[in-house]
C-alpha cells in the first residue's frame, strides 16, 4: 500500500532537514511514541501506541536509516515493527523528500511503501490510511511546535 503526505512547512529547507534527520529528536514528534533508543550506527529500536479502526496497539520495532542526501533533499529508511499480541506486523519503505518554498518555507513530502500483515492488514486499506493520516497530521503539528521552541530558544528566526 502506498501512502503519500505532502504539506508545507513554515521552516527553510536546511532548517527542517537538519531536524528530520535527527532521529532521536524527531521522534519525540510522532504520537504515541513511548520507547526509543540507538541500536547501531542509523539503527533505532522502539515501540509507539497507534489507533488503528477500533482497537489500539502497540507496534514494537526498528527504524533504519538508509539515504541521506543532502545535496538532493532526500532520505530513505526502512521500518519494521509488530503488536506481540497480535500475528503479523508492518513493514515499510519511506522515503522524504523537501523542496525549498519562498518565504523561508519548505514543501516535506513523504512516500511510504507499507505492506501490513496479518490480524493488522484485515482492517483494510481505508482505515490504515486514515490513521496514517491522523499521525502523519499530529507530527507535523508537533514538528513545527518543536522547531519554533528550539527557534524561541535559541533566537534563532525561520
Amino acid at each position: 500500500m502506498i501512502i503519500e503526505h505532502r504539506c508545507v512547512v513554515p521552516v527553510a529547507v536546511e532548517r527542517l532537514w537538519d531536524f528530520l534527520l535527527d532521529v532521536p529528536a524527531v521522534s519525540r514528534c510522532l504520537p504515541g511514541v513511548d520507547e526509543f533508543q540507538a541500536a547501531g550506527a542509523d539503527t533505532y529500536r522502539g515501540a509507539i501506541r497507534v489507533k488503528v479502526g477500533p482497537i489500539a496497539i502497540r507496534v514494537e520495532g526498528t527504524i533504519r536509516v538508509g539515504e541521506r542526501d543532502r545535496a538532493r533533499w532526500r532520505a530513505a529508511m526502512t521500518a519494521e515493527g509488530r503488536d506481540p499480541r497480535i500475528p503479523g506486523g508492518v513493514t515499510a519503505q519511506l522515503a522524504l523528500h523537501l523542496t525549498p518554498r519562498g518565504e523561508g518555507g519548505t514543501e516535506l513530502h513523504v512516500r511510504t511503501d507499507a505492506a501490513v500483515l496479518g490480524k493488522l492488514g484485515e482492517f483494510g486499506q481505508p482505515v490504515i490510511r486514515r490513521s496514517a493520516d491522523r499521525i502523519m497530521q499530529q507530527f507535523v503539528e508537533n514538528v513545527v511546535r518543536a522547531l519554533r521552541e528550539v527557534g524561541q530558544a535559541t533566537g534563532a528566526g525561520r
